[in-house]
Parts: structure tokens; sequence; C-alpha cells
């Protein structure tokens, strides 16, 4: 037994907030502990305290506990307001305690969108304008987009949305995996009522341009910024109960794309494109916005049409076929690269070119030459004949940047290369003759710029998919279809490109172009006609590029540091242009001092960079290269169940 006095010397009290369901205020509590106490302990006395049985769940937010300490008792379940790539925002309970990358993940399996380790959450960017005042529940913005409360089962529902699905999401709508992970039937055929496989509408022309602000490439740096890290939870990165967060593919390298399976995930990502392109995220040429606003009309026409979706009539693929087809593929090697010939018997390409280097003082831009594509090298000579001596030059494609420079109505066939070389890029221009040539060398560039060459399988099919861009991006209806009567068509034209673009097109020749677009790909299915809007705008040489502010090490000046799946690179900030490019296939390590927050990287043949972040912590680059390089270790012999342990350890650090 203590007497009061000692009792008071060992013991002191602890002021506790209890934080309550949404709309009930919460309580306050004191409680009396001693230093022996546990913190299971002291959830028990404050169950008891409150005389309460519905608190499991919750968790206690404290740091360095201390005598006059005051504490947290919260929900580890809270709901978020989230933006998805549609632009449309649900309510939706996440868990708050748990690391973001396991939150999306639970996120993405209520969502029913597959491979969750492509997207992250973003927080939106401060709006200037409205930090003077309080924000208005009436904004445009919700005006705008409605908020499927799912937390109550969507519109009119009841329940949670951690609970058995309500109306919004039924039951049929959960996918069943087996044991190594994989779908056991097609999601396609559940998602008939599910609103986050369906196409929205596109909005109408006034309420786009409210939205509409050209962005620099500093604007984009800064808008990158807010990724939240995927190694702490939401609390530790002082995200609070009903927050807004947006849900996007981080990682734009978008893996195993099945329509059987991937209903929502295509769709989703069929949104975001669309709306990168609307808002000009992503630059992209006037022949380009018109095919994009053709596909854009096609799909809209689809969606509303009352004709039963395409995926109830796709046929069944038989189960035993497709077991044959995985086991012929994993007999020949899961690698979707292997060769098709002995490396001895390299295929060759040899047509004569134009030329065109900036660099050159000439009248005549564009000269011919005999061109040679050998191996990862173009060489050029003066004619065919002279093809037996050495070239006038030769060209080292390894690690170079392949840029488009087409324009199909014009008949303009040209291929842009940065080549690196020791004192920044060298810039070279090919023009080519038709399409299907300008296919074929492009396709060779790209596989170049890899290190790879022609003998790898995937040459074939990047012809197709490039000759297939450029049959999309012709202006000219096919042969014998007619256009349709401009004047009867009920078309908003101005809401399927930017608000920039329709301000340079009276409304009836926007209306016109589109719908002559439009005839290239009319015979194309709902679902078809997404996936080709989402390969368009992977062909975009802007696609997948995040953009930060560095200061390299030894330089004075700023400059921006682009990140993509395969490569990092330095782009001058007067200029926009790219000076060097690194890619991830030539690193042998890399590292960060957290203590002056340097990213160091080395590469091979002795090539060291070394950048501090100015526009973002450097945690945010150190996980986006980590992340691209863990992404680079699937394969689809693998199941779909992710290796948590080494996607923090590449992406983690060691703060």
């Amino acid at each position: 037994m203590i007497t009061p006095a000692q009792y008071g010397e060992t013991s002191w009290e602890l002021g506790v907030q209890v934080d309550e369901k949404e709309g009930v205020e919460s309580m306050r509590f004191k409680l009396r502990v001693a230093g022996d106490l546990h913190v299971g302990g002291l959830m028990l006395k404050l169950v008891e305290k409150i005389s309460e049985s519905s608190y499991e769940g919750f968790i206690f937010i404290f740091l360095a506990l201390q005598a006059d300490a005051d504490l947290r008792y919260t929900p580890q379940h809270k709901p978020l307001l989230l933006q998805l790539p549609n632009m449309k925002t649900i309510k939706i309970n996440v868990c708050f305690s748990s690391m973001v990358f396991k939150t999306v993940a639970d996120i993405c399996r209520q969502l029913n969108i597959r491979r969750p380790e492509e997207l992250s959450l973003l927080k939106p960017p401060d709006d200037p304008s409205k930090k003077k005042k309080k924000k208005d529940k009436n904004s445009p913005q919700d005006d705008i987009f409605d908020i499927w409360d799912s937390a109550n089962g969507g519109p009119g529902g009841t329940g949670s949305f951690c609970d058995p699905p309500g109306p919004m999401y039924s039951k049929t709508m959960t996918a069943t995996y087996d044991e190594n992970g994989m779908p056991m039937s097609a999601t396609s055929l559940w998602f008939g009522e599910n609103p986050l496989a369906k196409c929205q509408p596109n909005l109408p022309p006034a309420e786009l341009a409210k939205m509409f602000e050209p962005l620099s490439l500093v604007d984009k740096a800064t808008n990158n910024a807010g990724w939240l890290d995927s190694s702490r939870s939401l609390m530790e990165q002082d995200v609070q109960s009903s927050d807004r967060l947006l849900l996007r593919f981080k990682y734009n390298v978008f893996f195993d794309l099945n329509p059987k399976y991937d209903a929502v995930r295509i769709t989703q990502l069929y949104e975001q494109a669309r709306w990168a392109i609307l808002l000009e995220e992503i630059d992209c040429t006037e022949e380009e916005m018109l095919m994009f606003a053709s596909l854009q009309y096609h799909i809209c026409k689809l969606t509303m049409s009352s004709e039963p979706r395409d995926n109830a009539n796709e046929p069944e693929v038989d189960e035993v076929e497709a077991a044959l087809s995985n086991l012929e593929v994993t007999l020949g090697g899961s690698h979707t690269d292997k060769f098709l010939e002995d490396i001895t018997d390299i295929p060759q390409l040899a047509d004569t070119l134009r030329l065109f280097r900036p660099k050159w003082l000439t009248l005549r831009p564009y000269k011919e030459y005999w061109f040679v594509f050998k191996d990862t090298n173009i060489s050029y000579y003066k004619n065919k004949e002279a093809s037996s001596g050495e070239p006038i030059e030769q060209f080292h494609l390894r690690g170079c940047e392949v840029v488009p420079d087409v324009n199909v109505t014009d008949k303009k066939f040209g291929i842009k290369l940065l080549i690196p070389v020791a004192d920044g890029m060298n810039e070279v221009y090919i023009r080519c003759d038709n399409e299907m040539q300008y296919a074929k060398w492009k396709a060779a560039c790209i596989l170049a710029s890899k290190g790879k060459t022609m003998a790898y399988s995937s040459y074939k099919s990047e012809v197709k998919n490039i000759h297939s861009f450029l049959q999309m991006k012709s202006l000219a209806p096919p042969p014998g279809h007619a256009i349709p009567d401009v004047d009867a068509m009920e078309m908003n034209a101005e809401s399927f490109v930017s608000p920039r673009y329709a301000k340079k097109q009276k409304t009836k020749q926007l209306t016109t172009r589109i719908l002559e677009a439009h005839q290239n790909i009319a015979h194309l299915s709902l679902m078809d006609a997404k996936m080709r809007f989402i390969k368009a705008w992977q062909s975009l040489p802007e696609f997948g590029i995040k953009y930060y502010i560095v200061r390299f090490k030894g330089s004075k000046k700023d400059e921006i540091l682009g990140i993509s799946y395969n490569r990092l690179i330095r782009i001058d900030m007067s200029t926009g242009l790219p000076v060097t490019t690194w890619r991830f296939a030539n690193m042998k390590q890399w590292n960060v001092n957290w203590e002056v927050r340097q990213v160091m990287i080395e590469f091979d043949q002795s090539v060291s960079i070394a950048f501090c972040c100015l526009s973002c912590d450097c945690k945010v680059v150190h996980e986006f290269i980590g992340g691209y390089i863990f992404l680079s270790t699937r394969s689809k012999d693998q199941n779909e169940t992710l290796d948590e342990d080494l996607f923090v350890k590449l992406t983690g650090g060691q703060e």
C-alpha cells in the first residue's frame, strides 16, 4: 500500500481525445496512469471509461510520451474523398495506419482494379486563388462532378463500403482468384452495372474551359511533387479524415492489360489519358488531337447507345486452349523479347532516305543518301554503290531519344533522333517516303535506343502498331465512305478537344474534321476503341514523363529532370530541350545521401551523376526510380501476389 501523496508522485493525468464517427463530436477524457502502464492497458482503461465495446480498430497517435502529453484515440479506418482517373469523386473508407502501398492495394481490390502497384495517391496542387477564402461547398468543381458516397453503398444505398457491397456493387462483381492469384472468370461479365467500367460523358465546352490551365514544365514539376510516400501511412503524411486525394496511374507501364479481366482498369486508364489530352497535360499535334477527338466521339457514341455491351458478345476462350497457350509460352521462354533467329543472322534495313542536320549550314535542308540500319547503328553513304566502302557517318543509337516528326495529311514521315554525345545530344532528322518505310525504320530506332536489334520478336509488333497509329491519324475517309451531314449531327465538337485548340477552329469546321477522322475507326468495338486510345497516348513523345526541378552537382543553374519508365532525361529549363539521357538499363547503382538530400546514380562506362531536388523531396524521385525497377521484375509466369518486401527495399530508403 502507498499513500495518496506517493501515488501522485508515481502517476500523472493524460489528456485523451476520442475521435467519433463522422458527424459526431469527439470526446475528451482525463486518465490517471502510471509509468509502467502499457498501451494496451491504456486502451482498456479508455474503453471502460467510455463504457463502449465498439472501438476495435482504433489506434493511438503519440510521439515521445511525457506527463503533459495529449493523446488522440482515433479509428484506423476513416473516410477519404478519392478522385478517380475519370474525375469522379467517391467517398471510401481506407486504413490510415497502413503504409500507402497497402492502402492503394486495398482500394484497388474494392474497385476491382488489377495491378495496384501501378497506381498511387497524389495530393492535389494548391489553388492560389482559394488560399485567401474558405472553400465554398457549392464551388464549380463540386457542381461539375458528383460525389459517389460509397460508404453508403452508392447513391441511395446503405451500409459500409468495407462491408458486403450494397446496391452499387453487387456480390457478383467480386473477383475470385485461383491459388496462383489469377482471376478464375472474366470480370468483364460482372461489370454491366458498375459505373467505374463505364466511360463518363464529355463535359460541355464552358465547363471544360474552367478546368483548363496551360502548364509549363515548371508547373508540371510542381504538380508532380504531391505524390505520397508509399512506405509511410496516410496519418504519418498529415492526411486527415475526408481529405481529397487523387487516385492515379503513377507508373506508366501497364502490365498484362486484358479486356477479359480489366474492364475497370482499362476504362480508368482511358479516362486518365483522355483528361491528359483535353487539359493538355501532354503535348500532341493538331492531327493527333483530331485523332483523339474522333476516338472519344466513337467511344461516347457506343457508350450512350442502347446496344448490349460488346464484352458480352466476345467469344469465350476455351480453358484448355488457354492452358495450352500458357504452356507454349512457358516452354518457349517467358520473356517476350526472345530472339526469332540466330544472333548471327540479324535483319538489316537498307533504303534511300533523306537527312537533315540542323547544326550544318546548308541551303538545301534535306539531302538523299543511302542508309543502312545494322545492329543498333545507322550508317549512310553517298549512294548504294558506295555502301561497300566506309560510310560518310555512323550513328550509334543506344540510349538515344526517338521523336516522331509526322503529318500524315501532308505526307510527312520524319524521325527525329537525339543521340547522346560527350557534350550533350546530337540532333538528326531522317525523312521517309511513305508510311510503311517510316514504320519499319522508326521501330528499328526504338529498339536500338534500348540496345536491341531487329532480331527481337517485338520488332514486327512495333512496326504493326506504328503503322496502325498512322492509319488512325489519317483524316481522309476510306474509299466509299460518305461523310454524314454535319448540320444534321448532334455533336458538341468542342467537348472532344482542348479549349485552346477549339478556339482555333469554327464549330462546323471542327465537326467536319472529327467526322472525317471518325470514318477510319468507326468499325472498332467499344473495348477496342479504348485500347486504341491508350496505345495512341503511349505513342506520344512526352508520354509517361514526370518532371522535377533539380540542381545537378557542379551546376550553378536549376534544370528539369524527366523520369520515364526506362530513362532519366536532363532538360534545359529555358528551352525545354533534352540535354542528356541516361537509361535505367545502364544503371549500376543509385544511392541517396539523406543528410544533404542528394541523389547519386552510377551508370556504365564510369558515368556518375548527382543532384538535389528543389521542387519536391528527394524521396519522391528515389521512389520513382526504385518503383520502375520493381515493375521491371514482373513477368507473366508469376502470379499476381505482390512482393511487398522487394518494393519497400527498392523504394523505401534508409531515412
